[in-house]
Order: C-alpha cells, then structure tokens, then sequence
C-alpha cells in the first residue's frame, strides 16, 4: 500500500519514554529500557533541572530514530514542548501523552485525542453532505 509507515519487522521496535522519574523507573522495571553501543538510552527522565531544550532534543531524537515505534510522554512534558508535539504528524513512531502520578491526564491537551475528534468531525460532516 502506497504511503504505508513502515514498523521495523526484526523484533528491534523499542518504547521511548519522557517522563517523571516513578513513570521512567516503572516502564523501565518493565523492561522497556535499551542502550545501544553509542550507550545512547531510549528514555529521559525529567526532574526539575531538566530543561525545555533537553526536553525538545530528546523528543526530536526519539522521533528521528528508526528503532523506535512508539514515544511515550507524559502529559505535563509535552505541554512544555506542545508545538513540537502537535507539528508531529508521522504514524511511526506514534506519540502517546500518558498520564503521571503528580499530574493527572487532561483530554483537552491531548494532540492525538485532538486529531481523533477533527477526523470524526469531518467524516460527520461528508457523510451528511451525502
């Protein structure tokens, strides 16, 4: 199929992780962590002396990688970086915003949710016109 993401098929796919150190330390203990030979890890943990410029450079990494198919980040990260994360359009990786255990999840942040309701809305509205 023409214009199909293609998902890397040899059982490398990884999870990258952005978020709070109980989030990170749980899919971590999960075993959703990898190093590589460059000792590059697929997560960030994010405290308060992680700045927004590191934040965005892991997102920007993340999202480039070819090893990883999804990225996950917590809800309240990604609203410190929300224009990367809503100028993001390629299926693969998929970013999921997650919630954390100091900041509970918020649909109306969530630019998946977001774009969900505007394809809906627009097939609502074709299929009316019909």
């Amino acid at each position: 199929m023409a214009g199909r993401a293609n998902i890397p098929t040899n059982n490398s796919a990884l999870i990258a992780v952005i978020a709070d150190e109980d989030t990170v330390t749980g899919f971590l203990m999960a075993g959703v962590g990898n190093v590589d030979l460059r000792k590059k890890t697929n997560y960030l943990l994010v405290d308060n002396k992680t700045t927004v410029k590191q934040i965005e450079d892991a997102f920007k990494e993340f999202t480039a990688r070819e090893d990883i198919a999804i990225v996950l980040i917590s809800q309240y990260i990604a609203n410190m970086i929300r224009f990367l994360v809503d100028s993001y359009n390629k299926p693969v990786p998929a970013i999921l915003e997650i919630p954390s255990k100091d900041h509970p999840y918020d649909p109306a942040h969530d630019s998946v949710l977001s774009r969900v309701k505007y394809l809906f809305s627009s097939e609502s509205v074709a299929s009316e016109r019909r």
